[in-house]
């Protein structure tokens, strides 16, 4: 006789996304299966949709949590455009299975509501770290918007790079958050 698991469990939907956490980890993000989740948290096949709906639901609730918890690195950081740069780069090494989620709207829902929110509460902190540049380290022109995405672009191609292991053997460092915060010191030196 076979026992039927059900969906009650103490937290199944952190379980859900920590399972999930692991498995992009593991083998990315197409490898994800609800019904996988369910036997690796102890469920029934129904339960992620009870919870997620679907894949798209669950992936959604996985970006939504890693942009609010990119917000929390970024503003952890303090003022400095250096340091939140650096976080970015922190946060993408720490959480890297939410980091190759949250920028594919391909694989969730990218109007979601919770989702919309998070996503600009990781941009207003960037944005902030921006606006918070001495006067002699902003560019000439006054573009806060460019300015914002030549940041955000240096820091996650930086962070893109690392995670993929396509930089150069010749970095040399075992610590990402070294390397990054002296890569990005060579554009925005401190004086």
């Amino acid at each position: 006789m076979t026992e039927t698991r059900g969906y009650h469990h103490g937290d199944l939907r952190r379980a859900l996304l920590t399972a999930a956490v692991r498995v992009i980890e593991e083998s990315g993000p197409a490898a994800l299966s609800l019904r996988d989740l369910a036997r690796r948290a102890g469920v029934s096949h129904a339960a992620p949709a009870h919870h997620f709906g679907d894949k798209s639901g669950l992936l959604t609730a996985l970006a939504t949590e890693g942009f609010d918890l990119l917000a929390e690195a970024l503003d952890g950081a303090g003022g400095d455009l250096l340091d939140r740069g650096v976080a970015y780069v922190d946060f993408a090494v720490r959480h890297r299975a939410h980091f190759e989620v949250m920028f594919r709207p391909d694989l969730y829902r990218p109007d979601a509501e919770n989702l919309v929110a998070a996503r600009q509460r990781a941009s207003d902190a960037l944005h902030s770290g921006v606006a918070a540049l001495p006067e002699g380290h902003r560019p000439k022109a006054q573009d806060p918007q460019g300015d914002a995405l030549a940041a955000w672009s240096i820091v996650h191609g930086f962070a893109t790079l690392w995670l993929s292991g396509a930089l150069p053997s010749q970095v040399g460092d075992d610590d990402p958050r070294a390397t990054a915060r002296a890569v990005a010191r060579r554009l925005f030196p401190r004086r």
